[in-house]
């Protein structure tokens, strides 16, 4: 099992353009918990779960920002070594946006 702690640069597709999201985790016993950083506020994360798949290492959460927007995401990425990708979504009537990223040395 891999850690996801680090400091990651994030870049989550919207439609209004990338943006770019720097997200620092912890890991304490298997317990994760974590922030996202942007230009205009940093937010905690919620809900905060990992677990293995045959993928690699797959960790959901959920976190409300209110810049540009009042919004409350739902992200669900798979991690490998340094690297991350999959998705967030606002509302099941929106499409996904597709989340990617990369772990700092």
């Amino acid at each position: 099992m891999s850690s996801i702690a680090g400091t990651w640069d994030v870049t989550v597709k919207s439609p209004v353009g990338d943006l770019a999201v720097v997200y620092i985790f912890t890991d304490s016993a298997g317990t994760v918990a974590g922030t996202a950083s942007s230009e205009a506020e940093t937010v905690p994360l919620a809900n905060v779960v990992s677990k293995d798949t045959a993928e690699g290492r797959r960790l959901t959460w959920k976190q409300s920002v209110t810049k540009p927007a009042k919004l409350n995401l739902e992200f669900d990425v798979t991690f490998v070594g340094d690297t991350l990708s999959g998705h967030s979504k606002v509302s099941r009537l929106l499409p996904k946006i597709g989340v990617t990223g990369s772990r700092r040395a």
